[in-house]
């Protein structure tokens, strides 16, 4: 039931989520987190700033009702579940860009003016990594 993946910084998307909250796929028949899924290899790859974030992906992070969701994580940090994009390249962009800050940080938080508008507002939760709480 759980596959070994490199436990550093990563973006893990769920590759089943529905494309928005009334649709489960997009005109072309895929679903929404497969097309995210795939934009954000297609921007990983485009840009060298992306190199210390993997792009892993699960089916199905039980974040249904907010559709196209990723789990951001790293190890000693807090991490976070964010959803309701589009799962467009620009979307994969901006959570690349918080991610690579994430990556950077102490302990996973982010100053808000460092984060992308395309990720405000799309926060669900925050976790505290294994043995601590977050203040």
């Amino acid at each position: 039931m759980l596959t070994p993946v490199d436990p550093g910084p990563a973006v893990v998307a769920c590759n089943t989520c529905r494309y928005s909250k009334e649709a489960r796929d997009d005109a072309d028949g895929v679903r929404g987190g497969a097309r995210l899924v795939a934009a954000l290899h297609r921007v990983k790859a485009s840009d060298p700033r992306y190199a210390g974030v993997a792009v892993q992906e699960m089916a199905c992070l039980f974040a249904c009702q907010d559709y196209c969701t990723i789990h951001l994580r790293a190890p000693d940090k807090v991490g976070y579940v964010l959803g309701r994009f589009d799962g467009n390249d620009d979307d994969a962009r901006a959570i690349m860009d918080y991610a690579v800050h994430y990556a950077a940080s102490e302990h996973g938080r982010v100053p808000f003016s460092l984060w992308p508008e395309a990720v405000k507002g799309h926060f669900i939760t925050r976790t505290p990594p294994p043995g601590f709480v977050a203040e």
